[in-house]
């Protein structure tokens, strides 16, 4: 049975004879009355404290938990943000790995195709400088004719003179 201060301070006692004091038990029955509403009030306050304590305790435990979580939720975020920018980067470098042999490519395709050129330009030098020759050649070959020519047109004039001297 739990005995609160108001028990205490209501309980009477029989007067005898020759018993305690009936002041000095009041007294002390009301000093034990205080004490026990003390520590009552003290227990009480110390449950609402430990209550209080608890309530805390578990709010910063869920807090904890929270903040955990979020820092989980963070590094995998990070970690798959890492993960992308890696990703893309290998992309990219893919890509442009693929531009610059592309590049390559053209200036290759380009090169020969000027070399081509270059060795057509060589080859119509060459047939230009042989018709040249050959043309050179040819109109030699007319002015020995006409020189031959007018050698035997001045032989003949010689004659043609000759003749009409004679005459």
């Amino acid at each position: 049975m739990k005995i609160s201060p108001l028990d205490i301070q209501h309980q009477k006692f029989r007067i005898i004879f020759r018993g305690y004091d009936s002041r000095d038990v009041d007294s002390f029955m009301e000093l034990i009355y205080n004490e026990f509403e003390d520590l009552i009030k003290e227990k009480d306050d110390l449950k609402t404290e430990l209550k209080d304590k608890t309530n805390l305790t578990d709010e910063l435990l869920e807090r904890e938990k929270t903040i955990k979580e979020t820092m989980m939720t963070a590094q995998q975020v990070t970690q798959d943000m890492k993960s992308n920018a890696k990703k893309e980067a290998d992309l990219i470098k893919s890509e442009a790995e693929i531009q610059g042999e592309n590049i390559i490519n053209n200036a290759h395709k380009r090169l020969a195709a000027l070399l081509d050129d270059i060795t057509e330009v060589k080859r119509q030098k060459a047939q230009f400088i042989a018709s040249l020759r050959g043309l050179v050649d040819t109109h030699g070959k007319m002015l020995e004719v006409d020189e031959r020519e007018d050698e035997g047109l001045r032989d003949i004039e010689e004659r043609l003179k000759f003749l009409k001297r004679g005459r």
